[in-house]
């Protein structure tokens, strides 16, 4: 069936990667971007259900649609809860198939073209705001100026919990908003050490064990070193305390 409905997409014009496993497709999604996930229910090591949990964590606007049979109906319909945009019924029809990648994909598209303008139009409110009242960032060194509920100050970073940027000096950075959440757990308690399962818990609202709270915080955690540390591979900022969570020491 994977192999059928690949090519029944890519003759209709998608590119397309397939994995026959659980773990073969989350492997291959921390290695590229991917627009869209077709995944069953019944893999042949993990269950579906539990992939889509790891998906919908590491990448919540990921949209994901599940392929069921109708005795696991029930557990589609708990998925969409979960996060997953739909479920599709087997046997499936292939121009139902390309009919619902076309609208999800293209969906994804003016979702994706709306979040850039809303992010042109926060710079420009952003810039507005920095000449009429002076209250953003100043001259190298200096603390930014503002509401106290808009900016959270750890040493050189500066959160601005308004449009969701993490600004160092003069640089503004656009972190993937799950992992600017991660941030601001870790600055809300710093310097302290915040254990894997706190980060997860309060960072997505997600309830994981150690070992897979410990797999979800590392993506971010990368993401996080790019933007704040001098050299990733030699962190001095974001510390890991091996078994136990990571720490933020930038004052």
């Amino acid at each position: 069936m994977r192999q059928t409905l690949a090519r029944i997409l890519k003759r209709a014009g998608f590119e397309v990667t397939t994995a026959a496993r659980g773990q073969e497709g989350l492997d291959f999604l921390s290695k590229q971007n991917f627009d869209l996930v077709y995944l069953d229910i019944r893999l042949p090591d993990l269950n579906g259900l539990e992939v889509l949990k790891i998906i919908k964590a590491k990448f919540p606007d990921l949209p994901v649609v599940l392929f069921t049979a109708q005795p696991d109906l029930n557990s589609a319909i708990g998925a969409v809860r979960e996060g997953a945009v739909d479920y599709l019924l087997k046997p499936l029809k292939p121009q139902a198939l390309i009919d619902r990648t076309r609208s999800i994909l293209a969906l994804q598209e003016k979702e994706r073209r709306r979040h850039e303008l809303q992010l042109q139009l926060d710079a420009l409110q952003t810039e507005l705001k920095s000449l009429d009242y002076d209250e953003t960032v100043q001259s190298p060194g200096s603390k930014v100026i503002g509401d106290g509920e808009r900016f959270l100050i750890r040493g050189k970073l500066t959160l601005d919990l308004h449009t969701r940027r993490l600004i160092i000096g003069e640089r503004v950075i656009n972190l993937p908003p799950a992992t600017f959440d991660y941030l601001l757990v870790l600055a809300r308690r710093a310097p302290n050490v915040v254990d894997y399962k706190t980060l997860v818990a309060e960072a997505q609202g997600y309830e994981a064990d150690t070992r897979e709270a410990q797999e979800l915080v590392k993506w971010h955690v990368h993401h996080i070193r790019q933007a704040i540390e001098p050299d990733v591979h030699q962190p001095i900022y974001l510390i890991n305390m091996r078994g136990i969570g990571y720490r933020l020491v930038v004052d």
